[in-house]
């Protein structure tokens, strides 16, 4: 049978016979239930996206391939993850512009739900230098807007391993605050609610790290924690792989917690010996499930399957194990109707020499805000500038030995010290800089006959601010430095998505629909599997 009629014929037989009922799914307390029966939920989740590694680092030349806008690949792939049973799937790095259509039909008829990652290589919230502001905002949102289409998206992370060390704890502040605003943004445009999260690696900070994203105000709270744990390898135990260790950690947390990656290949091929405890009773207690890393074979080795030249898939060893792991789980979870949360929300870490991170998060980016600022200015970037020059006089002007010209714009996520302007754009936030030297220049060496040039990279203007803008530049005073807490509204910077939606569930219950097969279509989904299995997959 040629690759092209089955798919197509594949595709068509879908979309005309898998219908699927919508089952929503809540969170109530720490977790998750199906509404209608009130069942408990557990996510048997694979990480799925070709190379990347989706760290609290960022890239200009790393490119990453969006595992949900390649309508071949998904048919190709949906039928292997039914064979493991998965229920959800985790990507990483999605373009927001592109047309997620035919990949999230597939896996909602699979039944299998998204978390995505919100970030991207070159776009997301650095460890080493963090920020939170108008363009990594304007990301988040896009992807929001984007995946909210669907009605199969399970969740947002806002971050992945971005603290993982004692010297870079200060960016969970940043972290924390992109929680809050998406959190908001999700509620203005009226969606279904749907949670945001944070996913963590497994070091020294784990104890600061969960405590800092649970605690403080819900609005800034996570909705559910991510847990990258690869402490089970080959054959272990519940108590020598510190799985038990965890648990016990977890076991007063108020919002789900589950696997957000798992599978250590020190011994290979991996057995996944850990997937029986996982989702036995000594751990679905705490823990919500969790996610195999990783479904495509890269150099790192952790792949479930191999795509050849011909780009067909060929299952590996560590398939097979998974398959015969998670074909043996029956978790047993409590009755939503029998369950009464009693857990509360973590007290914040105290800072010290190992945390750094204040409970003070960086303001809300807001353009109306920064395009007031602008306005206001005497001298300001070309309309061209160039990310070289936007570098080279951060450099210069925002160094302390050649004056304050940045107070304004500096963020500090240890002392919660924030410029009202901190989270504008580069090019905005380097006009200020541009106007805090030129008004200086002009007030203390005339002799400087053109303050406002940086070699051609400013211009100078009459700068002018009158009503809302009057308010927002006298709020944040001369300095920069002033709390504004009166704001026009932002205009929308998103690419696009979906028209508001919208919804009756409480604030405090998070409803995603899930998708329940009768067996007919079960039936017709398993007959398509098998075609396009028979396509494209060696076995």
């Amino acid at each position: 049978m040629r690759f092209g009629s089955t798919l197509a014929a594949a595709a068509t037989l879908v979309a005309a016979c898998a219908a699927a009922d919508v089952d929503p799914i809540v969170i109530k307390g720490s977790k998750f239930f199906y509404s209608t029966n009130g069942t408990e939920f557990f996510l048997r989740g694979v990480a799925y996206q070709e190379e990347f590694a989706g760290n609290g680092s960022t890239s200009s030349s790393v490119q990453y391939r969006d595992p949900l806008a390649n309508r071949d690949a998904c048919a190709r792939d949906v039928p292997l993850l039914t064979q493991l049973r998965t229920n959800t799937i985790r990507v990483y790095a999605v373009d927001p512009t592109a047309n997620h259509d035919d990949c999230m039909q597939m896996l909602s008829d699979a039944g299998i739900y998204v978390i995505a990652d919100l970030g991207e290589p070159k776009n997301s919230i650095n460890r080493d230098t963090p920020q939170w502001n108008q363009e990594i905002y304007s990301r988040y949102e896009a992807v929001v807007d984007n995946l909210m289409q669907y009605n199969n998206t399970l969740g947002f992370f806002a971050g992945n391993e971005v603290t993982n060390l004692p010297n870079n704890t200060e960016a969970s502040a940043f972290v924390k605050a992109a929680v809050r605003d998406v959190k908001a943004y999700i509620v203005s445009r009226d969606y279904r609610p749907v949670g945001v999260g944070y996913a963590t690696n497994d070091d020294d900070q784990r104890t600061d790290i969960a405590e800092y994203f649970n605690c403080g105000d819900a609005s800034s709270s996570i909705d559910f924690y991510g847990y990258n744990i690869y402490s089970w390898c080959g054959e272990s135990t519940y108590r020598t792989s510190q799985y038990q260790a965890r648990t016990q950690e977890f076991s007063n947390y108020n919002v789900p917690v589950f696997f957000a990656e798992y599978g250590c290949n020190k011994a290979q091929p991996r057995i996944f010996e850990e997937v029986g405890t996982l989702y036995g009773p000594d751990m679905t207690k705490v823990w919500s499930g969790g996610i195999v890393y990783m479904y495509y074979q890269e150099a790192n080795d952790y792949g479930l399957v191999t795509i050849g030249s011909d780009d067909q898939a060929t299952k590996l060893p560590d398939f097979s194990a998974l398959s015969s792991q998670i074909a043996r789980v029956t978790p047993s979870g409590v009755a939503m109707s029998a369950y009464s949360p009693t857990n509360q929300a973590q007290a914040c870490p105290t800072q010290d020499s190992a945390w750094s991170a204040s409970e003070r998060l960086p303001p809300t980016p807001n353009n109306a805000v920064c395009s007031c600022m602008v306005q206001s200015l005497n001298c300001t970037a070309q309309d061209d500038i160039s990310e070289e020059d936007i570098t080279t006089n951060f450099d210069y002007l925002c160094d302390p030995n050649n004056g304050d010209y940045c107070s304004g714009i500096l963020a500090n996520g240890s002392t919660g010290d924030y410029g009202a302007y901190s989270m504008c754009n580069a090019a905005e936030r380097v006009s200020w800089a541009f106007n805090a030297f030129f008004e200086d220049q002009r007030r203390n060496n005339p002799q400087n006959t053109d303050p406002c040039n940086f070699n051609g990279a400013a211009r100078t203007q009459t700068g002018r601010a009158s009503g809302n803008c009057r308010n927002v530049v006298d709020q944040a005073g001369g300095s920069g430095t002033g709390a504004i807490t009166s704001a026009p509204a932002p205009s929308s910077t998103s690419s696009g998505g979906p028209a508001a939606s919208s919804s009756t569930g409480a604030a405090s219950v998070l409803v995603v629909p899930s998708f329940s097969l009768g067996m007919l279509q079960m039936a017709v989904y398993v007959t398509i599997a098998g075609l396009v299995g028979a396509g494209m997959i060696i076995l």
